[in-house]
C-alpha cells in the first residue's frame, strides 16, 4: 500500500502501517472493526481519520527481523496481504 495514498484519505503524516498502535478500547471499538486478517491494520488507520482521531507516527529504534515475516515472506502470505488490503480500500472509499 502506497503510504502516499493512506495520507491522502487520513490527512495524517504517515509512512507506513506500523505494528504497534495506542488508543482507548471504547474508543476502539466504536470504530466498528470488521477486518480479521491482513486488512486490519489498516481499517483501523482508514476508520480513525475518518473519526477525526489524532493519528500520529513515531519513529523507534528497532532491531533487524530474524527469521522470515509471515506476511511478505512468503508468496501466500504477500497475496493474502494485498487482497485484504485492497478490499478495505475499496471498502471504506471516502464520501
Amino acid at each position: 500500500m502506497p503510504a502516499g495514498l493512506l495520507r491522502r484519505r487520513t490527512g495524517a503524516p504517515l509512512h507506513d502501517l506500523g505494528p504497534m498502535r495506542a488508543a482507548r478500547r471504547s474508543a476502539l471499538l466504536d470504530l466498528g472493526l470488521a477486518d480479521r486478517r491482513f486488512g486490519y491494520p489498516l481499517e483501523m488507520v482508514l476508520r480513525a481519520g475518518a473519526a477525526g482521531w489524532r493519528i500520529a507516527e513515531t519513529e523507534v529504534d528497532y532491531l533487524l527481523r530474524t527469521g522470515r515475516s509471515k506476511v511478505t515472506g512468503t508468496l501466500r502470505g504477500t497475496l493474502r496481504a494485498v487482497s485484504d488490503m485492497r478490499r478495505v480500500m475499496s471498502e471504506l472509499r471516502p464520501g
